[in-house]
């Protein structure tokens, strides 16, 4: 799946059919490897997985394969399915990102492997907290956090509880700004980071079947006036980004000192020189901004189902973990003890003490309606 598209409908999963990448004939010792991910994703396995797996596993090598999108996934896995019952090669044996109940009734077909079964020597090793299915594997991660400029905020002072940030917004008119939560995620994790605080800090309220008219409007109605609490002091007296990038940008300019990030795009940006080195980030402590995993998972039936598994322990591995903070920006699969000291120590401030997630469906057209009716009611949606 693209960044952080989190639903797929059946005529998405036709369309992808259409458009199923070309496939190459299985060989042995050749891992058939599909992504929906972005091009950094692709980058990362080819400039550094690949190269570090293959020398630590000669004879294997890596097919890396860009699937386009979930659908694209979701073909790849139907045809499995239909090689399955013919006893066929799939030609496919790993997806770096996929959900295993995708498509519908591809667990009961036995075409992906039950990790937590498959005794990866590392598999202790997750956080728990990422663990959604026996079928996936949760091997990177990302969370939204706050980024600021230590030049006017000492780290010291930086908030973590979202009194804290609130009383500091309020103390500092004008410095700081989320993005409209239709644009992009640092603003819409931000919202929901609010709806969470105004319904008891209980992230388990919100499933992505529960959502009624009634029930939206008791708990997202809450969340509103958190919000138009806030809004007067936000930049330019309630003003919006336009996404997750432009707040970066913001930041950058010094126009503000603190906005919501995604902690890839973060880590990145201050990697590559977009936000200067005094550029501090924090994570809230009473409960974190929301964030979520991305999970891979193995063909059962792949020709190379044994090379793949040892490359999905080979992922939970310290080297690649690491580099997954160093050079991709993420968030590791595996619980933070499991990261090298020095790394832990240098990310102390952004180390969650929880991974709070939210459903799709009806409630994010929900949140996106009720914001601008509600709290923003003067911004041009298609603006």
């Amino acid at each position: 799946m693209k960044r952080r598209t989190f639903m797929m409908s059946a005529a998405g999963a036709a369309a992808g059919m259409a458009i199923l990448p070309r496939m190459s004939f299985a060989a042995e010792g050749v891992i058939d490897w599909y992504t929906s991910s972005d091009s950094n994703i692709l980058d990362f396995w080819t400039n550094i997985v690949k190269p570090a797996f293959e020398a630590a596993h000669p004879g294997v090598t890596i097919n890396l394969v860009d699937a386009g999108d979930g659908a694209g996934i979701i073909a790849i896995s139907e045809r499995a399915m239909a090689a399955k019952q013919t006893n066929t090669d799939p030609q496919a044996d790993f997806f770096e990102s996929a959900d295993p109940l995708l498509p519908a009734g591809a667990i009961e077909a036995g075409i992906f492997v039950n990790i937590k079964e498959a005794g990866l020597s590392n598999y202790s090793k997750l956080n728990p907290a990422g663990i959604q299915s026996d079928y996936s594997l949760p091997y990177r991660g990302s969370q939204v956090l706050l980024a600021y400029d230590t030049t006017k905020l000492d780290p010291a002072d930086a908030p973590k509880s979202w009194d804290d940030l609130v009383t500091w917004i309020k103390a500092n008119p004008g410095q700081f700004v989320y993005n409209r939560p239709d644009k992009g995620g640092s603003g819409g994790n931000f919202v929901r980071r609010a709806i969470h605080q105004a319904n008891g800090l209980d992230p388990s309220m919100f499933t992505v079947d529960n959502y009624t008219q009634e029930f939206g409007d008791e708990t997202l109605g809450k969340a509103w006036e958190l919000l138009k609490d806030i809004a007067p002091s936000l930049y330019d007296n309630g003003a919006y980004s336009s996404g997750n990038t432009q707040s970066i940008q913001l930041l950058s300019q010094g126009v503000v000192t603190m906005v919501p990030v995604w902690s890839d795009q973060v880590l990145q940006a201050i990697d590559q020189g977009v936000l200067p080195d005094t550029t501090g980030l924090v994570q809230l402590q009473d409960l974190a901004l929301v964030g979520g995993f991305t999970r891979s998972v193995v063909l059962e039936t792949g020709t190379n189902r044994d090379a793949a598994l040892q490359l999905a322990d080979f992922m939970l591995s310290e080297e690649i973990q690491s580099a997954i903070l160093t050079e991709l920006g993420g968030f590791p699969g595996v619980s933070w003890d499991h990261i090298d000291p020095e790394l832990r120590e240098r990310f102390a401030d952004i180390v969650p003490q929880s991974i709070p997630t939210f459903p799709g469906g009806a409630w994010e057209a929900a949140i996106n309606d009720g914001w601008y009716r509600n709290v923003a009611p003067n911004v041009d949606r298609n603006s």
